[in-house]
């Protein structure tokens, strides 16, 4: 393909609609179920795999600098990938519609559970939704570390990176960092192992194999004083609500715990929402008092098992903060209001990083060291999505686990007599009919949500 052609098609959106663009990025949407793994999972077989917009290589790149990033890696690699095919609004739009459908859902769950107390319906509705994306997750694995699991250096990388994040809870900013200096020097020393990973046979072959190619689109390259621009923007977006309730309404007031606490949230969920959801418990529960321990666990279920990122638990926990203490309003506006405001303050910082971080990001995929660094990285994130594949796992099939703290040792052990068995059978059926008989994720999704409600049906959960 000549390069020329490829500049032009870049610059013209690549010969992508963007009506089509937006129907693709709702289908995105509509099927993140799984936490990070299984969102990254259904955006890479569609957009690398299926549509052929992106290639392998660049993909990992902008998976590389979310998982960077604090706040749902997901959301921001839909936001990236956006910017890059169709300019900012191409970004809002992927960003945008990646969550859309997790607050329309979080918000109706949140009235029925301030209505009547329980979801228990809709959490039998769900429950075979949680063995397929068990196997969505699985596949997820597998997917990226064949990928990216190249070489002996890479599967010991993401060995380690798993065994360091599981057994010892060792933060995951330090595992990326050090993914990425051990990286960055074997790169510089000229090691070929950690050359980067790409899609297809050779250089020219990334260029051919997808619709963005290689070339660098005239609006990803930086620029200094857009770079100024949007940041203001974007941080005026974010920071001007905060400020105005904090004069408005003062510290005291449940809009302005929820804006600055969330906010504050926002900048250190590094690792994705299991690393910080322990804290926000803490103090939702025993600082604030806005919800009580049983009702935090029942807004986590909530996010596992509806569509968008697991943070989205947030809303939840802004709607009953402001449900509980409505400050003049009725407790439905309110806690509406308090739900939208949370989601807020959570993910506008996110389309920031982005839109700032992202043309200097790109202008260094060329970078010998960087490449290098960025290689280990996407070897140590493969553990790291091991990681959470297992922790979805313990929390799906096993109704105890045990904390084991002992040594520097910090884990859950699973209580084997506590398996949940229906759960145990529909995760083995949904994997069967994903790596045996390749049927498609909506098939399965659909098919182990018919079965979560003939089984609750039945009395067998």
């Amino acid at each position: 393909m000549d390069s020329r052609n490829v500049q032009a098609g870049a610059d013209a959106g690549h010969g992508i609609s963007f009506n089509e663009a937006f129907r693709v990025w709702l289908r995105v949407a509509c099927l993140s179920f799984g936490g990070p793994a299984g969102q990254i999972a259904v955006m890479h077989r569609i957009l690398v795999e299926e549509k052929k917009w992106i290639s392998e290589g660049r993909f990992l790149h902008a998976l590389n600098y979310c998982m960077l990033l604090p706040g749902p890696e997901a959301q921001q690699l839909a936001t990236y990938v956006g910017w890059l095919m169709h300019r900012t609004a191409g970004g809002l739009m992927a960003g945008g519609l990646f969550i859309l459908p997790g607050i329309i859902a979080i918000m109706a769950l949140s009235y029925v559970y301030a209505a009547f107390g329980n979801v228990s319906f809709v959490e039998a509705l769900f429950f075979g939704l949680k063995a397929a994306v068990l196997a969505i997750v699985v596949e997820a694995v597998v997917r990226v570390g064949k990928r990216a699991l190249k070489n002996r250096i890479m599967i010991a990388l993401a060995a380690i990176a798993f065994v360091a994040i599981f057994f010892f809870a060792v933060p995951f900013p330090i595992i990326i960092i050090a993914a990425g200096l051990i990286g960055y020097a074997g790169a510089r020393s000229g090691r070929a192992e950690f050359a980067p990973t790409g899609h297809g046979h050779g250089g020219s072959g990334a260029a051919i194999d997808s619709m963005l190619g290689e070339a660098v689109p005239e609006h990803v390259k930086p620029n200094t004083a857009r770079t100024i621009r949007v940041g203001a923007l974007w941080l005026a977006l974010w920071l001007v609500p905060v400020i105005v309730l904090l004069l408005a309404l003062g510290q005291d007031n449940v809009f302005s715990q929820i804006a600055l606490f969330f906010s504050k949230m926002s900048l250190v969920t590094f690792g994705g929402a299991y690393a910080v959801l322990a804290y926000v418990a803490q103090q939702a529960v025993e600082h604030y008092h806005w919800l009580k321990p049983h009702e935090m666990l029942d807004g986590l279920g909530m996010a596992e098992t509806t569509p968008g990122p697991l943070i989205m638990v947030l809303q939840f926990v802004g709607f009953m903060a402001a449900y509980r203490d409505p400050s003049g309003l009725s407790p439905m506006l309110a806690a509406t209001l308090g739900g939208l405001l949370a989601t807020w303050v959570t993910f506008t910082p996110c389309f920031l990083w982005i839109f700032v971080g992202a043309p200097y990001i790109e202008r260094l995929r060329g970078n010998t060291g960087l490449a290098g660094a960025l290689s280990a990285i996407t070897a140590a994130v493969v553990g790291v999505i091991l990681n959470l594949s297992i922790w979805f796992a313990l929390h799906t099939l096993f109704r105890e686990t045990v904390p084991v703290h002992a040594f520097a040792l910090n884990f859950d052990m699973p209580v084997l007599t506590s398996v949940d068995i229906p759960a145990l059978v529909l995760s083995i059926a949904a994997a069967t009919a994903i790596f045996r008989f390749k049927l498609g994720m909506l098939t399965v999704l659909g098919a182990s949500c018919a079965a979560g409600v003939v089984l609750r049906l039945a009395g067998v959960i």
